[in-house]
């Protein structure tokens, strides 16, 4: 059958050469986040019309959708996971129901949390210091969290069709939301005069659109190697077990980031108000959109780890990290520089009206110091999802609460109110902290793969 062909083809690849293994895979994952990132950018361009606190309303909700999100992505890991061993296993019934159990899981996620955020944003807000913007973020909270459900239902369709392989039709669906969300938010926000309750609805309409479009495939065509039936549904205590093992650190990293935002963002406050918390938004909408090549290879390092070590295979192991360090660093190198060279004209994109407008400078300085957090990542970033692919979770998620969580914001509150540097700062220790992270990392994986040497040659004979 061609299924099973394109399975075989597709475990050929993951065991051989870890070098072509790592581009192939890559390059799928990249395609996704970029269309991804597109239209989290294109809210922030659209919002940075209305004025520095609009923008800011943006950076304070952000990182609490995050986490949001990332239960939905952490599900859909779980499930992701659970689906691909049961199809390994020739186990297509519990393939299924894996596939079902995280659909139902995602319905009571998404119930709970909406209850939560409702009552709780205003406390929330206020803790981080929203200040003058709060009315425009409760404006855009309340519809975003209010419809927590497509998001994370989203994610888990979207890991289903990627458990199976299906990487083209799972792309396509982020597509369709990202290209409908950019048509739909100057259409909203200034052509209907919703103002920044238009980027959220513009947001919830574009990403129904795309949970329409697998429902189709799944329920309405029937084509996917999975059969997701209701008729094949049945409770599985230890599934969800499973799936909550693999959601819940997935889900606690973002938390980390998240954590780190709303303490910078409240550094940022303390130093120059709301507006500085608009600058750093939209400065690091840029830096996120030059680390989407980063992540996609670090997510086939978790891949081609995983198989190198299940294989007992160091050489793979070994090259397979090296590798994907060097590339992000050739990649880094390069989007760093386009960064700095083109840093007033990528600032011009946030600053287009005469509300927006003084924040041009102040937003080109951002990304051109924070250019060099692209380059202070990669040894981090490989080293953390080389953990995660050999099963070493706790060690990935430890590097992730040392490099973001804590060097992060002891470094940017030492640059900034310690050695008084202000912004920059701010802005600097940022870099740095995830620079010594980030190395913290590196030379523990280099570490353990050492001591993965000793005990591949002790049980195989020397190599």
């Amino acid at each position: 059958m061609s299924k099973t062909l394109e399975k075989n083809e597709n475990i050929k690849m993951i065991t051989g050469d870890p070098k072509r293994a790592i581009r192939k895979l890559s390059v799928p994952m990249m395609i996704s986040m970029l269309l991804i990132m597109m239209y989290n950018i294109a809210d922030s361009i659209w919002v940075a019309g209305l004025g520095a606190d609009a923008l800011a309303a943006i950076g304070f909700i952000t990182p609490l959708f995050t986490v949001l999100v990332g239960l939905g992505n952490g599900i859909g890991a779980g499930a992701n996971s659970l689906i691909a061993r049961y199809i390994g296993a020739d186990d297509f019934s519990e393939a299924n129901n894996a596939g079902l159990h995280a659909i139902v899981l995602s319905i009571i996620v998404s119930a709970i949390f909406t209850f939560i955020m409702i009552a709780a944003m205003v406390p929330i807000l206020e803790i981080m210091g929203a200040g003058d913007s709060i009315k425009y973020a409760l404006d855009y909270g309340y519809i975003i969290f209010g419809f927590l459900f497509i998001f994370v239902f989203s994610g888990v369709e979207s890991a289903i069709f990627r458990s199976e392989g299906d990487m083209r039709r799972a792309t396509i669906a982020i597509a369709v939301t990202a290209i409908l969300n950019i048509i739909l938010d100057p259409i909203f926000i200034y052509y209907l005069n919703l103002g920044i309750t238009g980027a959220a609805w513009a947001t919830i309409i574009s990403c129904t659109m795309s949970i329409l479009v697998m429902s189709y495939w799944i329920w309405g065509k029937k084509d996917l190697f999975l059969d997701l039936s209701p008729k094949n549904f049945n409770y599985s205590t230890k599934i969800i077990i499973d799936t909550l093992q693999v959601a819940i650190p997935s889900t606690l990293e973002n938390v980390i980031f998240s954590a780190l935002a709303i303490i910078i963002n409240s550094m940022l406050v303390i130093v120059a108000g709301t507006t500085a918390v608009a600058v750093y938004t939209a400065s690091m909408r840029i830096v996120q959109l030059t680390m989407i090549p980063l992540i996609g290879i670090g997510t086939a390092v978790l891949t081609v780890a995983g198989v190198a070590y299940g294989a007992h295979n160091y050489e793979n192991l070994k090259v397979g990290h090296s590798y994907s360090i060097k590339i992000g660093f050739a990649i880094s190198i390069t989007l760093g520089a386009i960064m700095v060279i083109f840093s007033n004209q990528i600032a011009t994109a946030f600053s287009y009206t005469s509300a927006s407008a003084a924040l041009a400078p102040e937003i080109a300085t951002a990304i051109s110091v924070l250019s060099l957090f692209v380059l202070a990542i990669p040894h981090g970033i490989m080293s953390s999802m080389m953990f995660q692919g050999v099963g070493k979770g706790i060690y990935s998620f430890i590097i992730t609460v040392l490099r973001s969580l804590i060097a992060e914001s002891v470094f940017a509150y030492l640059f900034c109110f310690i050695f008084g540097w202000g912004l920059v700062g701010i802005y600097a220790g940022v870099v740095f902290g995830c620079f010594v992270g980030g190395t913290v990392g590196y030379v523990w994986a280099k570490f353990f793969i050492h001591k993965f040497k000793g005990i591949c040659e002790d049980r195989y004979g020397n190599m």
